[in-house]
């Protein structure tokens, strides 16, 4: 599946459901939480975390583990105001394809 223009919602979602957490287990969160939808490598998890810490939306920090450091990220208070303002507009855009697409129908015909 394609994430492309809704990456960063699903990346503020989790961080506004689970607080802070380190990049592989926010990859693991999507991937359970879309069951095995959104298995995003980290090639396209990190840069979208990156940008959005530029933004203002995120922060992060390193934090000593054992046996390796591992940035954390959290969101701020702009990246909850942030999500919230995504979550309305996905939710608006979902609403209006529906209304385009019409009532759900049943199987496809042979």
């Amino acid at each position: 599946m394609d994430v492309r223009g809704h990456l960063d919602l699903l990346l503020l979602a989790v961080l506004a459901d689970g607080g802070p957490v380190h990049g592989y287990a926010l990859i693991a969160a999507l991937r359970d939480r879309s069951d095995g939808m959104f298995d995003l490598p980290e090639g396209t998890v990190y840069p979208a975390l990156h940008r959005l810490e530029r933004e203002g939306l995120v922060v992060s920090h390193w934090e000593p583990a054992v046996p390796r450091r591992r940035r954390v990220y959290a969101l701020t208070s702009d990246g909850r105001q942030a999500r919230v303002a995504k979550q309305v507009e996905w939710r608006s855009f979902v609403s209006g394809v529906q209304s385009v697409l019409g009532p759900a129908a049943g199987p496809v015909p042979a």
